[in-house]
C-alpha cells in the first residue's frame, strides 16, 4: 500500500507537510496542497481506515440485520437508511437473518467485532431470546430495532402501530357489510404478527361478532409467503365457505390467497372481500387491486438512522443516551379487492 512516506519521499518533503495538505491546513499553501493531492491521486494512495478509526473512534460504518431482503417493505426500510446515512458519510452493512435466531446471534457477533458505529435491527421470526441484544446494549454500541421488536429491550424503536392498522382493517371489512372475518396471521412470536391479530379480534369483539379461533390461519414461513397464501386459501375454503371477508397479515400472501381464490371460481371482491398489509407496489398492479393497510417503510428507515446517529454522537460525546419510541402513522388504501361502502 501507498503511504504519506512514499508521496513525501516522492515530493521531497516531509510526511507532516504531506499529511497537512492532504487534511487541507491553511498554513500548507495551496501550491503545495494541489501537488500533494495530485501525486497522492497518481500514486493510488488509500488513507489507512484502521489508523483513521483508531483516531477518531469512529469506524463510519453501522450494521443493518433485516429478516429478508426481498420483501418489498424491507427493500423500501433499507432505501430510506442508505439516504440518510450516505448524507453523514457512513457506510451500511446489510445483512439478513432469513428468521433465524441462530444467524441473528452470529451476526450480531461480527458487527461487534467489526466495531460498528451502530447497529440498525428488526428480529428474526425465531427470536425470543434476547441476550444478544443485551451484549450490544451493555458494551455500549447504540441499537435501534425497527417493525419487529422486543419490547423488554431497553432501546430506541420505531414502529407503527400494528394493533390500530390492523383494528382499521377488520373494522372496514365490517363497515362494508362483512358478517363472517378470517384471518391469516404470521408466525407466533413476532410483536408485530401478535398485535395484527389481537387488533383483527378487537375489532370483531367490539361490534358484536363472535370470534371464532377456526378462522384464524398461521403463516408459519413469515410474512412473505404466497405459496402458503395459497394453501391457507384452499383450506379456509373447505373449513368455511360462507367467509365473506380476509384480513391478511401481509400482501404477498392475500395475492398468493387471492390466486387460489381465482383458480376455484371464487369471485373477490364478489364473493369474499380481502384486505392485506404494507402496500407492495403488486397490489396496486394485480386485477383486482388489493385494499391494504399502507406501511410507511421509507420513512421508517429514514427515521431509524437518524435517530441512530443521534445516539453514536452522544456516545462519542460521552453524554446520556435517551432512548426513544417513534409510533408512525399507517393508513388504509381502498381498492378493489373490497366492496364500496
Amino acid at each position: 500500500m501507498v503511504t504519506l512516506k512514499n508521496i513525501a519521499e516522492e515530493l521531497g518533503i516531509s510526511i507532516t507537510t504531506v499529511s497537512k495538505a492532504l487534511k487541507e491546513y491553511p498554513d500548507v499553501s495551496e501550491k503545495t496542497r494541489k501537488l500533494v493531492r495530485e501525486t497522492a491521486a497518481l500514486l493510488n494512495y488509500q488513507p489507512n481506515s484502521f489508523a483513521v478509526n483508531l483516531r477518531t473512534k469512529e469506524s463510519k460504518t453501522i450494521g443493518l440485520i433485516i429478516p429478508v431482503v426481498v420483501h418489498h417493505f424491507f427493500s423500501s426500510v433499507i432505501k430510506g437508511i442508505i439516504a440518510q446515512a450516505e448524507k453523514k458519510g457512513y457506510l451500511v452493512i446489510i445483512l439478513q437473518s432469513n428468521e433465524s435466531y441462530e444467524l441473528e446471534q452470529k451476526q450480531i457477533d461480527l458487527l461487534l467485532r467489526k466495531r460498528v458505529d451502530g447497529i440498525l435491527i428488526s428480529l428474526a421470526n425465531e427470536t425470543s431470546d434476547f441476550s444478544h441484544l443485551n451484549k450490544v446494549i451493555n458494551q455500549q454500541t447504540p441499537i435501534v430495532m425497527f417493525d419487529k421488536i422486543a419490547k423488554v429491550v431497553k432501546c430506541s424503536k420505531v414502529i407503527i402501530d400494528d394493533r390500530k392498522a390492523a383494528y382499521t382493517a377488520t373494522q372496514y371489512l365490517i363497515d362494508i357489510g362483512c358478517k363472517k372475518i378470517a384471518h391469516f396471521r404470521g408466525p407466533l412470536l413476532p410483536q408485530n404478527s401478535i398485535d395484527r391479530f389481537l387488533g383483527y379480534k378487537k375489532a370483531l369483539l367490539d361490534n358484536d361478532l363472535e370470534f371464532d379461533v377456526s378462522l384464524v390461519y398461521t403463516c408459519e414461513c413469515g410474512d412473505a409467503s404466497f405459496e402458503e397464501g395459497k394453501a391457507n386459501a384452499k383450506q379456509l375454503l373447505k373449513d368455511h365457505d360462507d367467509v365473506d371477508g380476509i384480513f391478511i397479515n401481509t400482501d404477498l400472501v392475500a395475492i398468493g390467497a387471492m390466486k387460489e381464490f381465482n383458480d376455484r371460481g371464487v369471485k373477490v371482491p364478489e364473493d369474499i372481500n380481502i384486505v392485506g398489509f404494507s402496500n407492495w407496489f403488486m397490489a396496486s398492479v394485480i386485477s383486482p387491486s388489493l385494499t391494504t393497510i399502507n406501511q410507511p417503510g421509507l420513512e421508517m428507515g429514514k427515521k431509524a438512522f437518524k435517530l441512530l446517529f443521534k445516539e453514536i454522537k452522544s456516545r462519542k460525546a460521552n453524554k446520556l443516551i435517551t432512548h426513544k419510541q417513534v409510533v408512525l402513522d399507517t393508513d388504509l388504501v381502498v381498492r378493489d379487492s373490497t366492496k364500496n361502502k
